[in-house]
């Protein structure tokens, strides 16, 4: 089984981004399976239902989401019935939305996928993240209920990432960080068979500070007050993310980051082209 996870779209560049790119290496690389950030799609804060839709349509599977799920007003509404988009599962009782999902893959696999939330320098205090997964990974077991378990932890100290990462190995199929918009060089299968990411970056435009028009962020670490607003990067994207194949156990048997145009150095896995 082929999985692909892409981080926070950013902006209309994010979009594009993924617009361009998505539909044709869903085709050459195979993908049975692909999972995307998209809690800054609209405008850098949130997301809308048509943007949702327009990520579905170009070839994902299900929208995780973070901290700005509900930067948009309309998400109250339209969460509840996007049966792919998935929340924060440690938001409280009563949000709207789910903050886990199964999910067939295009191969039949049973794929389960939960966006959970840290708690370290997030400026807010959700419940416990380790122990809500626990209670979603006890619900669907992978390897009985789940053939895949895709956990995107939305943090952003990556010792609380790491130390997630480590608490799930072995019983998920990939735990994935998203957040801070930057792609790290660590990842890796872990010794239980999970495949680990720190933060598998963003899909936007990196001439930019995490994505954003550059002068209006420096303006406010020079004069610590705001002059603005913050407003998406409007150049060239780079698709950014994490390729993983997956055994008949339901875990990571060869992983690769993904970084296609923009602004970084491109990379790709090597055992798909």
């Amino acid at each position: 089984m082929r999985l692909l996870f892409l981080g926070d779209v950013v902006g209309r560049a994010g979009r594009n981004a993924v617009a361009e790119r998505l539909p044709a290496l869903r085709e050459r690389w195979a993908l049975d399976f692909v999972v995307i950030n998209g809690e800054n799609a609209a405008g850098g804060f949130g997301i809308t239902e048509a943007i949702y839709n327009d990520l579905l349509d170009a070839g994902c599977d299900a929208v995780t989401l973070g901290n700005h799920a509900f930067d948009q007003r309309e998400a109250l509404v339209f969460a509840e019935r996007a049966d792919r988009l998935v929340r924060p599962v440690n938001f409280p009782k009563g949000t709207p939305g789910r903050g886990a999902q199964l999910i067939e893959a295009c191969n039949g696999a049973r794929v389960l996928v939960v966006n959970v939330m840290g708690n370290v320098f997030m400026g807010t205090s959700l419940d416990d993240p380790f122990r809500a997964i626990d209670a979603e990974l006890e619900a669907c077991p992978l390897g009985e209920v789940a053939d895949a378990a895709v956990v995107d932890f939305h943090a952003e100290a990556t010792s609380e990432k790491q130390a997630f990462g480590h608490f799930l190995d072995g019983r998920a199929t990939l735990v994935v960080g998203t957040h801070t918009h930057t792609p790290t060089s660590d990842h890796r299968i872990l010794a239980g068979g999970t495949a680990y990411m720190s933060d598998a970056g963003m899909c936007g435009d990196y001439d930019s500070v995490l994505g954003m028009k550059k002068d209006e962020p420096i303006q406010r670490f020079l004069r610590k007050l705001p002059s603005g607003r913050f407003e998406p990067a409007e150049g060239e994207g780079t698709l950014s993310g994490l390729a993983v194949e997956v055994d008949g156990r339901g875990l990571a048997s060869r992983i690769a980051p993904v970084r296609i145009g923009g602004a970084l150095s491109e990379a790709r896995p090597a055992f798909w082209e």
